[in-house]
């Protein structure tokens, strides 16, 4: 084979692999590998909660039984009632242990994190509607009071509930369009924090930073909003699962004598000796995405670029951009920042800092 054929071949292979490092798709199996580990474990609590309400089938099958049995204990109007409250609790009971192995033993065993905890969300709120619609009828023998009944309350709860209301249909929205899903880093309004919650009426959020921290630690308290926030507010989200990373930028300050070219090599050189090689294929990921909307003109360096910009204090700042996870942005600018400082420190007659110009 000619060197120009193998040329060749190894450009189409190069451009095959960016291709495959920047499908959607690629990405998406990449970032549920980690779910792949996940095994199953049946927990105690769920073993004993079926195990109670297997027993409470059989008590009360047992107890419609002996009313059965024992016809002329009861009168006739007592033992029909009876009988039906009887048959509610059980039927009751039968749904509530089959749920609760489904939710076990097949919605447990789904290796996806998220997919499991919304799952689990929606079948209880089925659950929930189907033991409210058998207590109904077993309340209510004549169905036209029971419908008329439940308009007027509805009616009533209607103007009571709005917010409530509003916040469950926020939910399916975030079930459906999935704005933030749990375990998401997110921003909506002040709350800044990791989605660790999303219930029917409202999320919960693991507050990172807050007042008191200036890094991305988590702050020990937690946050809650009604879900009905979602469609007032802004939610940015830095989990995004096609791209969950975020640019970052670490800015020194230096005298305008600086060898600038000098500190830009070092700044340049830190950033890709730690995370070039994934920066320059996450980039072309983010090209890719790009180019499917309005602003693919945009240019997007594939590696760490270092920008000079004059302070408003009459020092220089160098700043340097480089991608970055969002969960792993703290540490890896104190990383960087150590290793470009002691970098720095051994130049001082190329590498000027404010209060070396004051000595």
């Amino acid at each position: 084979m000619e060197p120009r054929d193998k040329e060749q071949e190894n450009l189409a292979r190069l451009e095959r692999a960016a291709q495959r490092t920047a499908d959607p798709k690629t990405i998406q199996q990449k970032a549920k590998k980690p779910e792949e580990k996940f095994r199953f474990s049946l927990r105690k609590e769920d073993l004993w909660w079926t195990i109670g309400f297997a027993t409470a089938s059989l008590l009360l099958f047992a107890i419609q039984v002996l009313v059965n049995w024992r016809l002329e204990l009861l009168d006739e109007p007592l033992r029909v009632r009876v009988l039906s409250y009887v048959r509610g609790g059980l039927l009751i009971f039968v749904m509530l242990t089959v749920s609760n192995l489904i939710e076990v033993f097949l919605i447990g065993r789904i290796a996806n994190r998220v997919s499991r905890f919304n799952l689990k969300r929606i079948f209880r709120l089925v659950v929930v509607v189907a033991i409210v619609f058998v207590a109904i009828s077993v309340l209510f023998v004549n169905w036209y009071a029971a419908v008329l009944s439940l308009g007027l309350i509805s009616l009533i709860l209607g103007f009571a509930l709005q917010m409530p209301i509003s916040s469950f249909i926020a939910w399916i929205y975030i079930l459906a369009r999935a704005p933030y899903r749990v375990g998401d880093r997110i921003r909506i309004g002040d709350a800044h924090g990791d989605v660790i919650d999303v219930s029917y009426l409202d999320t919960t959020l693991w507050e990172f930073g807050g007042e008191h921290l200036w890094t991305d630690h988590p702050s020990g308290r937690v946050i809650k909003f009604p879900n009905s926030t979602v469609f007032s507010t802004p939610v940015f989200n830095y989990s995004w699962p096609l791209f969950p990373y975020v640019w970052n930028e670490i800015k020194f300050q230096l005298a305008y004598e600086s060898d600038l070219e000098f500190v830009a090599t070092i700044m340049r050189e830190v950033v890709d000796e730690q995370i070039g090689d994934i920066m320059s294929q996450k980039v072309k990921v983010y090209k890719h995405i790009l180019s499917t909307t309005p602003v693919d003109e945009l240019e997007v360096k594939e590696h760490p670029v270092v920008h000079f910009r004059v302070s408003e204090n009459t020092w220089l700042e160098a700043i340097v951009r480089y991608l970055v996870p969002p969960k792993e942005a703290g540490r890896t600018k104190t990383r960087l920042i150590k290793e470009m400082l002691a970098q720095m420190n051994a130049n001082p007659d190329r590498v000027l800092f404010p209060k070396s110009n004051l000595r």
